[in-house]
């Protein structure tokens, strides 16, 4: 399926690794012009290569962090100066700090707090009227399954998030029709971070290898295994094109159906 989204453009946080980078990559090889973000220097010079292979488009790396109001204003100013303007926005974030709720203190709200919800809404503040000025702007923000089950020790997580998805809903209708805005929840995806513990878990004897890990991992997952991150980077790109046009203030779980909850 052509994704109409060839030439356009699109502005992907956190995304020089993980499900950020999968989203950046699957709109690249749809053919848009990508701006994608990271701390790290090294890391972000070395996605952006990897990506500008992939697809017709031009990519460009931005390096600055997200919980730093005047990077977010950077990120999108770079965005309209490189491509002319932005059609795509997607936002995503690292998660905080595993842990229970009385392991935690003030300054960890204020940090999770910054880090998942104050930087999306300085980027969106940023992005929208650019957006709006796009025949198809969209907005997806990539969340958590949390927002919809509580995880165990991950209070933060299932907490803060949930004021993303309040956001996403509400501009779904203030900044419609120019803007449609939508969320995605995965689950447990092969990342670099899934790798990392899954590696960690062999060296200490958990497991004998990676595969027996990555199984343990796919355990009650009704599809039976964790999610490749360029199954969400597709979704994310679809949400994104005008393909989707009549999508507008959703959540959509990607977790193959381990969820349990009905809607």
């Amino acid at each position: 399926m052509d994704l109409e989204l060839n030439g356009t453009s699109a502005l992907v946080t956190a995304s020089s690794s993980g499900l950020g980078k999968a989203s950046a990559e699957s709109l690249a090889e749809e053919g848009a012009n990508v701006v994608i973000n990271g701390r790290d220097e090294q890391q972000l010079a070395e996605t952006v290569d990897e990506l500008d292979a992939v697809g017709d488009g031009h990519v460009v790396g931005v390096q600055g962090d997200l919980t730093e109001k005047a990077d977010n204003e950077q990120l999108v100013e770079c965005t309209v100066e490189e491509f002319g303007g932005i059609d795509t926005l997607v936002t995503s974030a690292g998660g905080p700090p595993s842990g229970a709720f009385m392991d935690t203190d003030d300054e960890d709200w204020y940090e999770a707090f910054d880090l998942l919800v104050m930087s999306a809404v300085r980027t969106v503040r940023e992005a929208a009227p650019h957006l709006k000025e796009s025949d198809h702007g969209t907005m997806t923000f990539i969340t958590s399954r949390s927002v919809k089950e509580a995880i165990d020790s991950l209070v933060l997580s299932n907490s803060v998030r949930m004021a993303v998805i309040g956001l996403e809903k509400t501009l779904s209708k203030e900044l419609a029709p120019e803007v449609r805005s939508n969320a995605v929840l995965p689950g447990p995806h092969e990342t670099s971070r899934i790798e990392d513990l899954v590696d960690q878990a062999v060296e200490r004897g958990d497991y004998d290898d990676y595969e027996e890990g990555l199984e343990d991992w796919g355990d009650g997952i009704p599809v039976g295994r964790i999610g490749e991150p360029g199954e969400l980077g597709d979704t994310v790109a679809f949400l994104s094109s005008p393909k989707s046009s009549y999508i507008n203030g959703v959540s959509i779980p990607i977790e193959g159906g381990a969820g349990a909850s009905n809607l």
